[in-house]
């Protein structure tokens, strides 16, 4: 309890300072795989057994609203983004209580979420500030193979205006591991090829305005669903016009670690209209979203849980955040 007072209480004292510091911002956006945002509860349609008082990761209220108080912190740090993409998460009702149940619901968020085919029952969702964002319309795209029994996260579409009247399209994706081998890449191939027609015809809709496709894709730029099936070869910028911002990131670093090595599986693409800029796009390394590596050098995310021991931290993936500018 002390833990989720002092998110509590430092989560009051950013909101003031950040509300400032987005005025001179069009659009800010942030992107995280927020690992495992599972309620207490057991539902019996999906496989989360593992994440209830009596599963194998003890998973009480208490660690939940810890891991809730934490997220609320961490996009404090961030200065309260216009809109937040997130990955696992189970339901509406941890979204719920992230917006209404943390100092979240000072700044006014909301959430958009849909539930996929998923078996674990994760799924993308977006909370958005509702004076900075307004939502037209949500849909998903389907991206699983019931007839391979191939089930995975669709990609959730959202529609809506900035606060200065702009059309911003955002395209969430999590997209399956490479675990199944050339079947799972031939998956990931196909959805990456849905991605690309997706943002292209988003695009069409509305030329003036802005998407972006913000996603854990589990391939590096380099890979094939990404430097093949997206088009981006080894360029930054493929054929349609779509940039991959993440390109710019340093590579010392990553969104994500496995085995000791960085890499950014969490990528951010751009498609934009004339007389929009990209302000920056940084990786969010706070001090308590990293721990020490044990028995290697460096730092590592601190996750909620390393197997079925409860670690505290709040994810194995680091935030990005994106920040917009709009020529007049």
């Amino acid at each position: 309890m002390r833990y989720v007072r002092m998110c509590a209480m430092a989560l009051a004292l950013f909101i003031g300072e950040s509300t400032m510091a987005q005025e001179d911002s069009v659009f800010s956006a942030v992107w995280w795989n927020v690992e495992n945002l599972f309620d207490t509860r057991d539902d019996p349609h999906t496989n989360d057994d593992e994440f209830t008082p009596q599963g194998d990761m003890h998973w009480t209220r208490r660690k939940l609203q810890a891991k809730l108080q934490g997220i609320a912190k961490t996009l404090a740090m961030a200065d309260l983004p216009d809109v937040v993409g997130l990955a696992e998460v189970e339901n509406s009702y941890v979204l719920r209580e992230l917006c209404q149940g943390t100092p979240l619901a000072r700044a006014g968020y909301r959430y958009v979420h849909r539930n996929s085919p998923d078996r674990r029952g994760i799924d993308c969702a977006l909370l958005y500030r509702t004076d900075r964002f307004r939502v037209l319309k949500d849909s998903v795209v389907r991206v699983s193979d019931s007839a391979e029994g191939f089930f995975t996260r669709d990609i959730l579409v959202v529609e809506g205006v900035t606060a200065q009247g702009d059309t911003v399209s955002l395209v969430l994706n999590h997209w399956p591991s490479k675990r199944g081998g050339d079947e799972a890449e031939a998956h990931r191939m196909a959805i990456a090829d849905t991605l690309r027609r997706l943002m292209n015809e988003l695009h069409a809709e509305h030329p003036e305005g802005a998407v972006i496709a913000m996603g854990d894709m589990n391939s590096t730029a380099d890979e094939a669903p990404m430097a093949v099936g997206m088009g981006f070869g080894d360029d930054s910028t493929n054929a349609d016009g779509i940039r991959n911002l993440t390109w710019r990131l340093p590579r010392e670093w990553g969104s994500h670690k496995f085995q000791g090595q960085w890499d950014y599986i969490d990528q951010v693409l751009l498609l934009a209209g004339e007389g929009w800029m990209v302000g920056d796009l940084k990786l969010l390394r706070y001090d308590h979203l990293l721990t020490d590596e044990k028995n290697k050098p460096g730092m590592r995310p601190r996750r909620t849980n390393q197997g079925p021991r409860y670690e505290g931290g709040l994810s194995d993936h680091l935030p990005l955040r994106l920040r917009l500018r709009r020529r007049r």
